[in-house]
């Protein structure tokens, strides 16, 4: 696979003009302020099913977006007596939460980790347990394109508050430290953790790993592989919606939420990553508000990124960031404005 981008040393510079809507902080305002007024119930853990012992694993709902029930893992240590730090970490694109115990990093690393189901996904790899019961207009097969007319109908309208209302619910999960949560995922769910970083002040660290769904101008024209062919194959349908496409989507262009985040970042690169662009990653990355950031950049692999190598450079990262408060002190938060 050869180098299909830019140059790393312009990529570090890549700054291009992103098309923000006037009204970006208003709609994400709304839409999240909406969703925790429709909330019936609160979040819900029961054990799961599954022959490991040495951890525990929870069977959670809790309320997402409009109220509606989304499922996620909860993984702990046992016997553990002081509140532990939370690691909430989001899925890729077309999986699922899979079954308990295929995830057990971070929780075996002493964290409170929850891994976040996205709606209507699961049917690619993984498996999934949560609906997504809103309808669409025309779209292309898969998620890219539901309710692309419309931002407010949009599919990642509702992926992304699910999961800001999961972070929401960390404060309700006993021995979770709700002063030290972050958030991490790769792909697609590097793209979900980005925008819950920007829109939720408690998130506390960030790790996107190769994330997806940035400056989706550029994606959609020149990245060569799917799913963000998928917009394109749409756009050549319907001919006289681009503009009104790319509108949409730039209010779920992780570009646009960088610059809302203040937490410390830790981002990851491939650049032969044909799926999502490198130039998509620093546009984004280069955009951030954080003081304290970093990207590990893996210049010989694609999309799979640094797998156990990124994930060994996270742990050692958040142990620095994520360290145990002294009682009775609230750790510092540079996004609390």
């Amino acid at each position: 696979m050869p180098l299909i981008d830019l140059p790393l040393e312009t990529l570090r510079e890549y700054r291009p003009d992103i098309d923000e809507p006037a009204d970006f902080d208003a709609f994400w305002a709304e839409t999240i302020a909406e969703s925790r007024a429709a909330a019936r119930t609160g979040i819900h853990c029961e054990p799961a099913e599954t022959p490991i012992r040495e951890l525990a694993i929870d069977d959670v709902t809790f309320p997402g977006f409009g109220g509606e029930p989304v499922r996620a893992w909860l993984t702990r240590p046992r016997g553990h007596g002081d509140p532990l730090p939370v690691v909430v970490e989001f899925v890729g694109y077309g999986g699922g939460r899979a079954q308990p115990g295929e995830r057990l990093q971070w929780a075996a690393a002493g964290y409170a980790h929850l891994l976040m189901d996205t709606r209507g996904q699961g049917g690619t790899w993984g498996g999934g347990h949560t609906p997504d019961p809103h309808g669409s207009d025309s779209a292309t097969p898969g998620f890219m394109t539901r309710g692309i007319a419309d931002p407010h109908d949009y599919y990642y309208r509702r992926v992304f508050t699910d999961g800001v209302r999961l972070i929401d619910a960390v404060g309700d999960i006993p021995g979770a430290d709700a002063s030290r949560i972050a958030v991490t995922g790769g792909s697609q769910g590097g793209g979900i953790s980005i925008a819950v970083a920007a829109l939720s002040p408690a998130v506390r660290a960030v790790m996107p790993d190769v994330p997806f769904l940035s400056h989706f101008r550029r994606a959609v024209e020149a990245t060569p592989a799917a799913p963000f062919t998928e917009i394109t194959k749409y756009l050549s349908v319907h001919r006289d919606r681009i503009e009104a496409t790319f509108r949409t989507l730039s209010y779920f262009d992780g570009a646009n939420f960088t610059p809302r985040i203040h937490a410390p970042a830790l981002f990851s690169v491939g650049l032969m990553d044909e799926i999502v662009l490198p130039s998509t990653v620093f546009a984004a990355y280069n955009r951030l508000g954080s003081a304290d950031r970093s990207i590990e950049v893996y210049p010989y692999n694609g999309h799979e990124g640094g797998q156990m190598h990124q994930w060994v450079r996270q742990a050692r990262w958040l142990a620095e960031r994520l360290a145990a408060v002294p009682s009775g002190e609230r750790m510092p938060v540079a996004a609390d404005t």
